[in-house]
């Protein structure tokens, strides 16, 4: 049994809307030992190993319900045991995950075991440790021998909890992540630590723990430092202990003598109760102490003793929240069990865990604990009489072994406001005022006690999971802190895929939403761009490019160009979205990541539709994309079409929903908007540049998409429409998008079509265009397609063209150098095209530069480029012959501009900036 592959998926994928592991399971010889073959011995071992496996329902949806799928029959394949596993081992770790799913493959013992995750590590790590654990269970003659013979699953699974916990959320992260989850805000984690981000782009929030981004420095660093904040609390007459910063244990003596034994000697600046010694009452102790507290921090604080009870108030936004009684780590005697019996039977405890673990953390012995119970006269073997009670720490922190009792309800008025009062005086939107007093429901003025600490980033376990009393929403109190009610924490995402189109139609929606005002983030084949610039260079259509948008604080909206590679990788970087669309679904990439059919790939591009909350548009005109609005549950579904009697859409439109509609005219095609009862003529499309005056009808239906989603976004029809008119083709607009040059003897149409459906449409629009002269092309298809759509790429082209080169793409994907060419080239003349009008020229270079050569005057080449920057800069740097210059038109004059100085010209790294790659303009004048 071995995993073949593992995969992440950070958000919505085929398997599920949310954070899933996906492993390629082979179980070898073990598809002939199913559970019930395996025996009660196998089952038993498990359970042992695994008790909470106990309350798992599986199919049975009820606590034990996996047990009976292990008993039952035959039982269960080991796949299915594999699944549970992982998950109860994640929960073991502290992270509740309940999804799973395993389904058998195609090939006999191969399975998909897919679950759920919270933390990616951790999920991985269960993964691993859940297939080393079922290898321990098994039969000597069924095990697997890399195993080794000392392997012990309770010190793996002990390893593994603590490995998770350095890499979990702490308890107050935590809590804070569950509150703006019930509140619908997204988050993203931002490291490997407490570091998070609230919301997307320009509505963004961050939290480090339960320090705000509202929280003040100057605040922190007050409370940070304890000297300067008693100090403080004391000029504004709040309660405080006398305190004294000392730097040596000679100065540490000396200051206790001073206040009066005992004392407090504590860390100068160290938290979670590290270093801490209460009670102090002699030299030695002292001195010991300061050596304790000088290995958490150089100063050392001496404080006078403050006795009574450790209260810690939380005070969020200027309102007490929560108050926890803490009570020190300690046992109770029994008069027969050792203190080192009785705190193994504390430990077992099911609400005690490993660090932050569980809502309690399991008493360790340390130096502390020692010295505690040498001053009462005990040792670790000690038997302790029946109902005393030993305190094993002296302060009352929960990561020590603590316990925490919510006393809110009894805080007295005067005590509410003198913790108000500190949090404020110290600046701090979220404080955790440490406060000792012998009787929390008495004020303060009455009993006496003191603040001995304000805290920058207090604890929220001892409020949100208290050993007694009522729990507090302190996570909600933070996320309402940086959220009020009705302030926006999302930024409208718009989600583009299909097979071609997608890079175009992202391009024109990102445009018209820019001329709104709004700085756009949009990922696509091209790069990551942020307000028009681009920032990261690349083929950006997959999670990690959209999770760079959403982080990025200057974004107002995010147009996402989403691609199947990303879907199929590691699933959406987002969990939902506003607006989503499916251009098209046909014949690319099939026979890549397990998709072999278009109903498998129209279940891939399907995943956007799926999670879309406000609106999807939908190619009317592809079965496969109209089947998708059955999975939609958004709030409208616009079809769009480039048939005027399309019948599913005029029932749609009767029916009062929304559809984007090509209609014919008087002056050509008119993309018309129906809502409703609305009837909106929207623009004529040969006002459109990037459809050429309307015959490239491929980009006819990127533009009717983009203002179907531009609509939905809330978009004005004038912006929609002066955004269309303004959105051209030029390669600084739209790199390898129906590129033209104009500027040679000649016309040249580069491209990046790379399947047959996008050269199809490509072709077409060339046999579309007047062209005096001959039709010429560079034809290339990606080399990890099938033979048979490499084949029907050079079909397609065979009707079209009078002159072919063929080549292949820089990088062959596994085939050799000149395999491609010659495939497409041998289609070519099966399909009756001459020998003489086929050239095969493997390097893209060499053919684009032979093929720029061959033109003349009046012919027309489409080049389809794999380096588009390298293609471009071939093409307008090319220098045609002096008898192929057009000559000028009767009457027209030739002005030179003056030649620009070196340093402001284009270096060639940078996009072309001016498209006919030469300073000079032709001015026509018209003649007297």
């Amino acid at each position: 049994m071995r995993i073949l592959e593992s995969r992440v998926y950070l958000g919505p994928s085929l398997y599920a809307h949310f954070p899933v592991i996906r492993l390629l399971l082979d179980l070898g010889e073990l598809e002939e030992w199913p559970t019930g073959r395996l025996g009660e011995e196998f089952v038993d071992g498990l359970l042992a190993a695994l008790p909470g496996l106990h309350e798992h329902g599986c199919s049975y949806r009820e606590p034990g319900g996996f047990v009976r799928r292990l008993r039952e029959g035959d039982g269960t394949w080991l796949g299915h045991v594999l699944e549970h596993v992982a998950l109860e081992l994640q929960h073991v770790a502290g992270n509740r995950a309940t999804f799973g799913r395993t389904r058998s493959t195609d090939e006999p013992g191969v399975y998909t075991v897919v679950y759920q995750y919270v933390q990616r590590d951790v999920g991985k790590a269960a993964g691993r440790l859940a297939l080393d654990l079922l290898h321990s269970l098994l039969p000597a003659e069924l095990r697997d021998d890399e195993l080794p013979d000392d392997w012990d699953f309770e010190s793996e699974r002990a390893t593994m909890v603590r490995w998770a916990q350095r890499r979990a959320l702490g308890p107050s992260t935590a809590s804070l992540v569950r509150a703006a989850e019930d509140n619908d805000i997204p988050w993203l984690r931002l490291n490997e630590y407490s570091l998070v981000q609230f919301g997307y782009g320009c509505h963004q929030k961050r939290i480090q723990a339960t320090i705000t981004s509202e929280t003040r420095h100057i605040a922190v660093e007050i409370a940070s430092d304890k000297e300067e904040t008693n100090a403080l609390l004391s000029s504004l007459g709040l309660p405080v202990p006398r305190q004294r910063l000392v730097r040596s244990a000679r100065d540490a003596v000396r200051a206790a003598e001073r206040m009066g034994y005992p004392v407090v000697v504590k860390p100068f600046n160290a938290n979670h109760g590290r270093g801490v010694s209460i009670g102090v009452e002699t030299t030695g102790q002292v001195e010991t102490a300061f050596e304790q507290a000088q290995k958490h921090s150089r100063g050392v604080l001496v404080e006078s003793f403050i006795t009574g009870l450790d209260h810690r108030m939380l005070v969020i936004n200027g309102e007490l929240l929560a108050v926890a009684k803490r009570v020190p780590a300690h046992v109770v005697g029994d008069g027969a069990s050792s203190i080192e019996e009785l705190v193994a039977k504390v430990n077992e405890d099911p609400r005690r865990g490993i660090g932050h673990e569980k809502v309690l953390t399991e008493i360790e012995f340390n130096h502390q604990s020692d010295r505690l119970l040498e001053e009462h006269g005990y040792k670790r073997s000690s038997v302790p009489a029946d109902g005393e009670t030993v305190y094993l720490c002296a302060t009352a922190n929960l990561s020590t072994g603590g316990t925490a009792i919510d006393v809110t309800d009894i805080v007295h008025a005067d005590n509410r406001e003198m913790a108000v009062r500190a949090a404020q005086a110290i600046g701090l939107d979220v404080a955790g005022v440490d406060f000792l007093t012998s009787d929390i429901t008495e004020s303060y003025r009455d009993t006496g006690g003191a603040i001995c600490e304000v805290n920058a980033a207090p604890g929220f376990r001892m409020h949100v999971a208290p050993s007694e009393g009522q729990s507090r929403d302190a996570g909600g109190a933070v996320i309402d802190l940086l959220f009020p009610p009705g302030t926006p924490s999302r930024i409208p995402i718009a989600s583009i895929t299909g097979t071609n189109g997608k890079t175009t139609t992202s391009r024109m929606l990102a445009h018209i939403l820019k001329l709104t005002g709004q700085r756009v983030g949009l990922t696509s084949t091209d790069g990551v761009y942020v307000d028009g610039q681009l920032t990261v260079k690349g083929d950006m259509t997959g999670p990690v490019a959209a999770r760079m948008v959403l982080r990025d604080p200057g974004v107002d909206v995010a147009v996402m160009e989403t691609a199947r590679g990303g879907l199929l990788r590691a699933g959406l970087g987002y969990r939902k979205c506003d607006v989503a669309c499916c251009l098209n679904v046909s014949e690319d990439h099939l026979g890549l990541r397990g998709i072999d059919t278009l109903d498998q790939l129209a279940e891939v591009k399907r995943i956007p539709i799926e999670v879309a909350t406000k609106a999807v548009v939908l190619n009317a005109d592809d079965a496969h994309c109209l089947r998708m609005a059955a999975y939609a549950e958004a709030e409208h579904i616009c079809y769009v079409t480039m048939s005027k009697d399309h019948p599913l859409v005029l029932e749609h439109i009767r029916a009062g929903g929304r559809a984007v509609a090509l209609e014919d005219g008087l002056n050509g095609h008119m993309i018309t908007l129906y809502d409703g009862t609305a009837h909106m003529p929207l623009l004529w499309t040969h006002l459109i540049p990037a459809t050429l005056e309307g015959r490239a009808l491929h980009n006819v239906q990127n533009a009717m998409f983009a203002a179907a989603l531009a609509y939905a976004m809330g978009v004005s029809l004038d912006n929609i429409r002066q955004g269309l008119r303004t959105f051209d083709t030029t390669f600084f607009q739209a790199p390898g998008r129906m590129n033209v040059f104009d500027e040679h003897p000649f016309r040249v149409i580069l491209d990046y079509g790379h399947n047959a459906a996008a050269v199809e449409a490509m072709c077409s629009l060339a046999s579309r265009l007047e062209c005096p002269g001959r039709r010429i092309v560079v034809l290339a298809a990606p080399g990890d397609r099938r033979d048979e759509d490499i084949r029907a790429i050079a079909t397609i082209a065979a009707s079209h063209f009078d002159h072919f080169v063929c080549k292949r793409d820089d990088n062959p994907r596994g085939r050799a150098p000149g395999e491609v060419p010659d495939m497409l080239a041998e289609t070519l003349r099966s399909a009756g095209v001459a020998d003489q009008a086929i050239e095969v020229i493997p390097d893209e270079a060499e053919a684009i530069g032979h093929a720029l050569g061959f033109c003349r005057p009046g012919d027309l080449l489409l080049i389809f480029a794999d380096d588009l920057t390298r293609g471009w800069k071939q093409v307008i740097h090319f220098e045609a012959d002096a008898e192929l210059a057009p000559s000028e038109p009767a009457g027209a004059a030739t002005v030179e501009l003056p030649a620009l100085p070196a340093e402001v010209l284009p270096t060639d790294d940078e996009l072309i900036r001016d498209e006919r790659g030469v300073r000079l303009a032709r001015i026509h004048e018209e003649a007297d």
